[in-house]
């Protein structure tokens, strides 16, 4: 935690070495977002090898796609005793470490039982370094003064992006996916390990009570995580669902269609990354309520379009409405108790939940209905956002005082 500087003729020094070291921590941190994003990316686009290597069919490799959801979910409530025990940094660096190591599973499994278990694991590393790794984030954003989660999100969007990249390429050149995924995961897992080196080495003070092994989230979070909830469900639905919407009620063509996603995703990174300084400027309140109004229109956009081309606008509405939600709930979590990363597991696994069970029901309710009908259920869920943005204006440690120097990497919280 920041500390009030040294009160001696040397503060001055002190306190500007302080902030040198809290912005090479922004930097190291923003980098294990990258890198955690990376291993997303790299995964994803080589689905259609693994599903062939494996043997499933559509509905196997639907039900195994479930399985990342599930380990996360079960493991991310260990987070904050693990984080507890190791210290920040080397819990940090564990959890990252196993989560880039696993990259390279998915692609061995023989079947679809392999498969699932792989992806289990996939998720349960996935999430215990996503909470640890968010639960520094708010960390050195207190150190600092402002905010810079949106940005820290952003970050993992172009990890994602850059692991995409090189998933393409990849499968462009008929890799194969063991090979790729084993050399991948071996580069991701060296550059983490060297980021690790640079972010703060939190230790819980001697006297604080160690977490339960596995902690149920706290009420606060289950309130913050609802208003995640909405974000995440327009978030997933809008990515996996975008380009059927096109194609199948506006009669694009598949290129078109595509193109349609790729730009939801590169507005939802942009917005992240440039969502700081918005956030600073007007609150998390009000940021997050203009920005599930953003997301209204654009959904009633979608509902209405009568061209691909309104639809497009009305997805990236909803990208550019949606796109801090999650790295502001964190942070609201985080200040919501004694225990951030309790909080944050809580809320990380509510908005898993919600990215799990989106897809499937835009399906069902389009099978029942029709598209037109799903979409008008997203509308409303971003309406919520609008409603329910007051519950993340909680008074933060950050804006509560004038930033002041970082106290030495190791210490311990007061």
């Amino acid at each position: 935690m920041p500390y009030d500087g040294v009160r001696t003729s040397r503060g001055g020094d002190r306190a500007g070495r302080g902030t040198g070291q809290v912005r090479r921590a922004r930097y190291a941190v923003a980098a294990v977002f990258c890198v955690h994003g990376s291993v997303t990316g790299s995964f994803a686009t080589r689905i259609p090898w693994i599903q062939e290597h494996a043997g499933v069919g559509a509905g196997q490799l639907g039900l195994a796609l479930a399985f990342p959801a599930i380990g996360a979910s079960l493991a991310m409530p260990l987070a904050g005793a693990v984080s507890h025990r190791y210290g920040a940094r080397a819990a940090l660096r564990g959890l990252l470490a196993l989560w880039t190591l696993s990259l390279a599973l998915p692609s061995l499994a023989p079947n679809v039982y392999g498969l699932c278990a792989a992806l289990l694991v996939f998720g349960a590393t996935s999430g215990m370094s996503d909470v640890a790794m968010n639960a520094l984030g708010v960390e050195v954003e207190n150190r600092l003064g402002r905010s810079i989660m949106s940005s820290l999100h952003g970050m993992w969007s172009a990890g994602a992006l850059l692991g995409s990249a090189g998933g393409t390429l990849a499968a462009h050149l008929g890799t194969d996916a063991r090979l790729h995924h084993l050399s991948a995961a071996l580069l991701l897992t060296a550059l983490g390990l060297l980021f690790c080196q640079g972010v703060p080495d939190v230790r819980s003070g001697r006297d604080e009570e160690a977490p339960p092994r596995f902690a149920l989230p706290p009420r606060s979070a289950l309130v913050i995580g609802a208003v995640g909830f909405c974000g995440v469900f327009a978030e997933g639905a809008s990515l996996d669902w975008s380009a059927v919407y096109l194609r199948d009620r506006l009669g694009t063509s598949a290129a078109l269609a595509a193109a349609s996603t790729t730009a939801f995703a590169l507005t939802m990174a942009v917005a992240r990354l440039l969502g700081d300084r918005v956030v600073d400027r007007f609150g998390a309140v009000r940021t997050v309520r203009a920005g599930g109004a953003a997301a209204t229109a654009g959904g009633a956009l979608v509902v209405a379009a009568p061209h691909p081309a309104a639809a497009m606008a009305g997805f990236g509405l909803i990208g550019l409405g949606v796109a801090v939600v999650v790295p502001l709930a964190f942070a609201a979590a985080a200040r919501s108790g004694p225990d951030p990363s309790q909080a944050i597991a809580g809320v990380a696994t509510i908005t898993y939940t919600s990215g799990l069970i989106a897809p499937s029901a835009i399906g069902g309710l389009a099978d029942l209905t029709s598209l037109t009908a799903s979409f008008t259920l997203v509308t409303l869920l971003c309406l919520g956002l609008v409603a329910g943005a007051g519950i993340l204006g909680a008074r933060s440690r950050a804006t509560a005082r004038k930033p002041t120097p970082e106290a030495p990497t190791g210490a311990s919280r007061p």
